[in-house]
């Protein structure tokens, strides 16, 4: 055997399988790291890697080395020294904005910061846990059922408006809405630069980013890698160094404003994971760059807020639109914004 096969275990420690996946019989020779990247996309390679270092990379019931090449039928295992963290959702009080509420749905301003759903690191405290605690009386809703719950999602720094469906039928319906594009959501964005055009259409395949596993990227739309995406903007105000722009979304991509923004060239302001932190726009004088700190100050996130919400009622059929104004963050970010213009043309 080749030096990228297999490693002695010290069989003393227990070890919790937490991943599993059978390799089809059409596998081509690939690296182990590289084949759990496309089964494990929130983690990374140098991750993947570490783990294999440590014996928790396992094939076939033994541990390999980063460099082993999965073939077909392999049985690849990820199996770490700790049991897989309970997933169970539990309700916790945690105060929900609830724009509106019937007995099908409901429809929730989030803030910036409340992670929607537990994950990775966000195992309590989310939205999640704050809706089942908001319906704990409600002996029809289980928090843990998949067929009721969250429709669509919003990241964690984004504000802005989601909705909640209460019954299964309720979900099966909205689902489909987004689905078949027939929803309207309209959302607030400041992002660096003068955009050129008062409105525009973009257009980019959505995949992750081969780089780095923690951004998106956009890829041309004919391509096979990623999923088509297509945003819709509308130029709202200019301040010369950044533009106030009303994105409009065709399809519910990760990421999809902030890295079709960053695309062409445009990033949201103060979006620390697509460069939107650095000072991209304007001068070099310490009292810019002084201003510019004091705006990331009062908007400590990615300037991006979810405003307005449109669907059809799962079970009525009426129209219904819903609409949450700016936060404070970012209606005070755009003060400061328009207050230094205004000094700058005197």
């Amino acid at each position: 055997m080749e030096d990228e096969e297999v490693e002695a275990g010290d069989g003393e420690r227990q070890l919790y399988e937490h991943f599993r996946v059978v390799a089809d019989k059409g596998q081509q020779l690939v690296r182990i790291d590289k084949f759990l990247l496309d089964h494990l996309p929130d983690t990374s390679r140098n991750r993947l890697q570490n783990a294999a270092k440590a014996g928790f990379l396992h094939v076939n019931g033994k541990p390999v080395k980063s460099n082993y090449r999965v073939k077909p039928f392999d049985v690849v295992t990820l199996e770490l020294d700790r049991p897989p963290y309970e997933n169970t959702i539990y309700p916790e009080d945690i105060p929900l904005d609830v724009t509106y509420e019937d007995s099908e749905l409901m429809v929730i301003n989030k803030p910036a910061g409340l992670v929607v759903h537990p994950g990775c690191g966000n195992y309590t405290g989310t939205m999640v846990n704050a809706i089942a605690w908001h319906l704990r009386d409600n002996a029809d809703y289980d928090p843990n059922d998949p067929s009721v719950g969250l429709v669509h999602r919003i990241d964690k720094n984004t504000s802005g408006l989601l909705v909640v469906a209460k019954t299964p039928d309720a979900k099966t319906k909205l689902c489909a809405q987004f689905f078949n594009k027939t929803t309207r959501r309209r959302y607030r964005a400041l992002v660096w630069g003068n955009v050129a055009e008062d409105s525009g259409r973009i257009e980019g395949n959505i995949a992750r980013n081969p780089r780095d596993r923690m951004q998106m990227a956009v890829f041309p739309p004919d391509s096979e890698i990623g999923k088509h995406a297509v945003t819709h903007y509308r130029v709202l105000e200019r301040f010369g160094f950044v533009t106030l722009v009303e994105c409009i979304l065709e399809t519910g991509r990760t990421h999809q404003i902030r890295v079709h923004m960053k695309h062409i060239g445009h990033p949201l302001f103060n979006d620390e994971c697509y460069g939107g932190d650095q000072i991209l726009r304007g001068m070099q004088s310490s009292n810019y760059q002084a201003f510019i700190r004091n705006c990331y100050a009062i908007c400590p996130r990615q300037a991006l807020h979810a405003m307005t919400l449109g669907f059809q009622h799962p079970r009525t059929g009426k129209e219904m639109d819903f609409t949450a104004e700016m936060p404070e963050d970012m209606c005070q970010l755009l003060e400061r914004w328009r207050t230094y213009i205004a000094g700058m043309s005197k």
